[in-house]
This record gives structure tokens, C-alpha cells and sequence, in this order.
């Protein structure tokens, strides 16, 4: 089944639906995604592009990761 990952989702919502986006997420660069509580509040309004943005982190790079996550 292939995977599809709507960067309009909440963070919270694609890590309950794919819980290896974490650790992809965490070596991106969102430390605070390893932490439940992080991810239970600010996680259910935070979308990766929004977090991106606020982390200074390239969509490119988010992109480029999370097809690989999808490849495999």
C-alpha cells in the first residue's frame, strides 16, 4: 500500500497515522517531536511546513526525507 503523507496534517495527526516520521522528523531537525507532550499540544496545531518555517529547516530536505519514508 503506498503511503501518502498531507503536509496539511497536523504534526500529531501523520506521527499517530506513520509513528516513523518521528524519529525521521528528530533527525531533521524537530528535537521536540520525541516529546510527548511537545507533540500532544503543539503537535495538534503544527503542520511540518509551519514547523519548518519557525526551525529554519528546508522544505527540500523535509521532502526529499519523507519520500525515502514512502519508498520504504
Amino acid at each position: 500500500m503506498e503511503k501518502r503523507i498531507d503536509l496539511n496534517k497536523s504534526v500529531y495527526d501523520l506521527c499517530t497515522e506513520y509513528p516513523e516520521l518521528i524519529g525521521i522528523m528528530e533527525e531533521l531537525g524537530f528535537k521536540e517531536i520525541t516529546n510527548k507532550t511537545t507533540l500532544n499540544t503543539m503537535g495538534r496545531i503544527m503542520t511540518i511546513p509551519k514547523g519548518a518555517v519557525l526551525k529554519k529547516i528546508n522544505m527540500i530536505d523535509v521532502v526529499l526525507a519523507l519520500r525515502i519514508m514512502v519508498l520504504f
